[in-house]
């Protein structure tokens, strides 16, 4: 069976859907095909920190803007995809002070709000601070429920005409002419899609569906450990003021802190080593900050990969890359209708996907501007919506199982 569309979008993690919503806002016909459920990939396996741009401030002064920018954006469209935990920025006895101060001056020169603390007023936020915290920072960083906000992002979408198909794997792509002209999905599908254009939002797997159109997208993926563990005291997210590491991120849920996470290069997203020095480590590192997480009982552990792009580094240890995200214009490789977005963080998501949408609608000549940063997601402001539509679209990953009732 053959049916078409105007852009046949291929992944459906938060970039994705995104990019789903924002086309169908404006009014264009368009396909999603996800190989699992909703966020399935990168976007349901994260940490679910919503950055404020303060991890980057110094070294990526780009990639921090964009956080604060779609930080902001987020509070005011998502609702109770967002829980507003605020965070911190802690200095240890072993840490370098300068660090400290280059951090806390690029925030302030980016417009990310900080706030000085000194180590009694941090303890007063967060009780249970190690003794050898010496001060700290706060920053606008918050947690994301990524099931909740992927499922938002695709029922909008629905709601606006979209065709969301999770597991509906992507098959083939047809080529003719330097154009795609058709793909096959399978699964819950399993029809040849008719598109103008394509677009491939897959993530760590962009290589793969790229080849399937005689495409080369280099992508560098590195693999994370997060590890839940039983204790409600954190309150703000906290993050250990030094150059990145394994183990510098504590992420608040209701009844867990969320440990993470670790950079170790993966050569193929879908078999990886989990290993236990990746467990270890991030509870050891962690509890130089918060010491009782070495002693919690944990809860659960899931690995997620980065769908980092870096075609010139695929054998480095990856954590140096960047960040930022890349729109590839795939009519400079011979194939008219297609774009591939890769990089990026999940904090970012809604602009990689108007940057894309820009470009699919430019193509097809189409002028509505783009809305996403107004319009409010729906269901934003009741978790029980929230939480249906990530059943509809079987969007549970495991960043927010706990959180989430999708049963």
């Amino acid at each position: 069976m053959t049916r078409s569309t105007t852009v046949l979008v291929i992944g459906g993690g938060a970039t994705g859907v995104g990019i789903a919503r924002d086309l169908a806002l404006r009014g264009v016909d368009v396909t999603l095909a996800e190989r699992g459920g909703l966020a399935s990939g990168t976007s349901g396996r994260s940490h679910g920190l919503l950055h404020s741009g303060a991890r980057y401030a110094e070294a990526d002064p780009t990639g921090a803007r964009e956080c604060i920018e779609e930080n902001r954006i987020l509070r005011s469209i998502a609702g109770d995809c967002i829980r507003d935990t605020g965070g911190l920025f802690v200095q240890l006895a072993d840490d370098d002070p300068d660090y400290f101060e280059r951090k806390r001056a690029a925030c302030e020169e980016l417009g990310i709000d900080t706030e000085l603390l000194d180590a009694t007023a941090a303890r007063d936020l967060v009780p249970d601070l190690s003794g050898a915290v010496e001060r700290a920072f706060r920053v606008p960083d918050a947690v994301i429920y990524p099931s909740r906000l992927v499922a938002a992002n695709a029922a909008d979408a629905a709601d606006h005409g979209a065709s969301i198909h999770p597991n509906a794997p992507l098959e083939s792509v047809t080529v003719a002419d330097g154009r795609v002209t058709s793909a096959h999905l399978g699964g819950t599908v399993s029809e040849t899609i008719e598109a103008d254009f394509l677009v491939n939002a897959a993530g760590a797997w962009a290589g793969e569906v790229a080849a399937m159109a005689g495409l080369d997208v280099e992508m560098a993926p590195s693999r994370g450990v997060m590890v839940a563990v039983d204790y409600d005291r954190v309150g703000p997210v906290l993050n250990r003021c030094r150059d990145p590491d394994d183990g510098d991120i504590v992420v608040p849920h209701e009844r867990q802190a969320v440990l993470g996470t670790t950079s170790v290069p993966a050569s193929d997203p879908d078999d990886y080593e989990q290993a236990d020095w990746e467990v270890e480590t991030c509870i050891e590192e962690c509890a130089a900050m918060l010491p009782p997480v070495a002693d919690a009982e944990i809860e659960r552990t899931w690995w997620g990969v980065r769908p980092l792009y870096a075609p010139d580094e695929a054998e480095s240890e990856r954590r140096g890359i960047s960040r930022g995200f890349f729109r590839l214009d795939h009519a400079e490789d011979g194939v008219a209708n297609a774009v591939s977005v890769v990089g990026g963080k999940l904090t970012t998501y809604r602009q990689m996907a108007e940057a894309t949408t820009d470009l699919v609608c430019d193509r097809l000549g189409v002028a509505t501007d783009c809305t996403t940063a107004e319009e409010p997601l729906p269901g934003a402001d009741d978790p029980g919506t929230l939480d249906e539509f990530v059943a509809r679209f079987d969007g549970q990953g495991p960043t927010d199982s706990d959180v989430v009732a999708s049963d």
